[in-house]
C-alpha cells in the first residue's frame, strides 16, 4: 500500500519515504490516519473516491478531456434528485493525489454567491434590486476628477447583469493588472485596499449608458460586494458564509489567499510571471502566487471550493436550505430585456443561463473559465419528461 505525507486532516506534513519504510500509517505528529495513494496507471492517470460502475461514463470523459487538453488536475460531482451520487478526483500526472474533497480556486464561480447576497439582502428588505448604487455607496472620485453623470442609473440588478456600463474591452480591467498603474495614480503603497479601487474608479468614465449593452464586469461584482459589507456591517465573506452557505451544509468553502494554500487546497503552477501587486518590491513572481490580488477579488473571483461544495451550492436554485425563497429564485433566471443571444443564451443574476430545445431543458452555469484549474457547477432544469 502507497500512503501519502497528508494525513486527512489537512495540517502537517510527514516525509512520505519514512512513512513507507516505517511502515507508519498514521501522521506523527496529529496523529491523523494517512490518506492511502491510489497505483498510478501507466499513462499517469488517477482517479480518486468512489467509483460508481453505472457513472462511469462521467469518469471515461473526464480522462479524455483532461488528457486531451494536458490539464493536470480535475474534479466532478454530480447531483441527482438533491441527493450526491458521484464525487472523484483525477490527476493526469499531478505532482499531488487530487482528492474529491480537494479545494480548488472557483475565479469567476465566485460571482453567483454574490449574487445570491445581493438577492438575499433584497429578499430581507434590506435593499431593492433596482435601487442605484450610489444611494449606497459613496463615490468619491480623486481631486480633480469627477464622477460620471449617469451612475445613478446603475441599479444593483445592473451590476449582476454586467449592464453597469463599464467595458474591459474598451478600457480595461481594474481588477487584473491594473494595480501599479492604480497606486501610481493616487500616489498609494501596494497591496491596493479595496478603497483604493472604489476611489480610482469613481473618477473614471462609463463606456455605455447603464442598462444599454452587455459587458462583462469584474468591477461590477466588486462593487456589489462592497454593497453586502455597506449595508450588512458583516465582511463580505462572513456573510455569505453566515446567510448562503452555513444553511447549505457547506463548511470549508471559503476566501482563498495570494500566497498560501488553505488546508486541503491544491497547488497552482503556470508557465507565466509577472511583478508581483503584494508590495512595491517589483519582485517577479509565478502568475497564480501574487500577480492579482485574491482581497480585491473577493467578490468577483475570491472563493475556493470543491466540486462537492459546489454541487451543494446550485441545489439552492432548487430551493434547498432555505437560502432563497421562490421569488428570489424566480429573478436569477429572469429574462433580462437587454442581452439576450441570438441562441437565446443570456446573464441571469449571477448566472448564465442557456436553453437546450433538443434536450428540452435549461442550463444554467456560473462564472467563466478559469486560468487554472476550478471546479465549474452546471445545473439542469427539464421542462418535458
Amino acid at each position: 500500500m502507497n500512503w501519502t505525507g497528508r494525513c486527512r486532516a489537512d495540517s502537517q506534513q510527514e516525509d512520505v519515504r519514512k512513512a513507507r519504510r516505517r511502515g507508519r500509517r498514521r501522521c506523527r505528529r496529529c496523529r491523523h490516519t494517512l490518506l492511502h495513494a491510489p497505483a498510478r496507471a501507466a499513462d499517469g492517470w488517477v482517479a480518486t473516491g468512489t467509483a460508481v460502475a453505472g457513472l462511469s461514463s462521467f469518469d471515461d470523459t473526464m480522462k479524455s478531456f483532461m488528457q486531451a487538453r494536458g490539464v493536470s488536475a480535475g474534479q466532478l460531482a454530480v447531483a441527482y434528485n438533491g441527493r450526491l451520487v458521484l464525487a472523484r478526483g483525477y490527476g493526469n500526472n499531478s505532482a499531488e493525489t487530487i482528492q474529491p474533497t480537494s479545494l480548488f480556486r472557483i475565479a469567476s464561480l465566485s460571482k453567483s454567491l454574490t449574487a445570491a447576497a445581493v438577492l438575499r439582502l433584497a429578499q430581507d428588505g434590506l435593499v431593492g434590486l433596482d435601487d442605484p448604487v450610489t444611494s449606497v455607496l459613496d463615490f468619491i472620485p480623486p481631486t480633480g476628477q469627477s464622477v460620471d453623470p449617469r451612475m445613478p442609473q446603475v441599479t444593483l440588478r445592473r451590476l449582476l447583469q454586467h449592464l453597469g456600463g463599464w467595458d474591459r474591452d474598451l478600457t480595461f480591467d481594474p481588477l487584473h493588472g491594473r494595480d501599479h498603474v492604480i497606486a501610481q495614480a493616487l500616489g498609494v503603497p501596494l497591496e491596493l485596499r479595496k478603497e483604493d479601487v472604489l476611489r480610482y474608479m469613481s473618477g473614471q468614465p462609463l463606456q455605455h449608458d447603464p442598462g444599454s449593452t452587455v459587458a462583462y464586469s469584474n468591477y461590477g461584482y466588486f462593487l456589489a460586494g462592497r454593497v453586502v459589507e455597506k449595508v450588512t456591517g458583516l465582511s463580505y465573506e462572513a456573510y455569505v458564509k453566515q446567510k448562503l452557505l452555513a444553511p447549505l451544509g457547506i463548511t470549508r468553502m471559503a476566501h482563498g489567499k495570494a500566497l498560501t494554500r488553505l488546508a486541503g487546497e491544491v497547488g497552482y503552477r503556470s508557465q507565466y510571471t509577472g511583478r508581483t501587486v503584494l508590495d512595491d518590491s517589483g519582485t517577479i513572481v509565478p502568475a497564480p502566487y501574487g500577480t492579482f490580488s485574491m482581497s480585491l477579488r473577493d467578490a468577483n473571483g475570491g472563493w475556493v471550493a470543491s466540486a462537492v461544495d459546489m454541487v451543494r451550492w446550485a441545489t439552492m436554485l432548487d430551493g434547498a436550505g432555505g437560502v432563497l425563497d421562490g421569488a428570489s429564485l424566480a429573478k436569477v433566471t429572469a429574462v433580462p430585456s437587454t442581452g439576450v443571444n441570438g441562441n437565446g443564451w443570456y446573464y441571469g443574476l449571477g448566472w448564465a443561463v442557456r436553453p437546450f430545445a433538443t434536450s428540452g431543458g435549461t442550463k444554467y452555469t456560473s462564472g467563466t473559465p478559469a486560468a487554472w484549474p476550478a471546479p465549474t457547477p452546471c445545473w439542469s432544469r427539464a421542462t418535458r419528461a
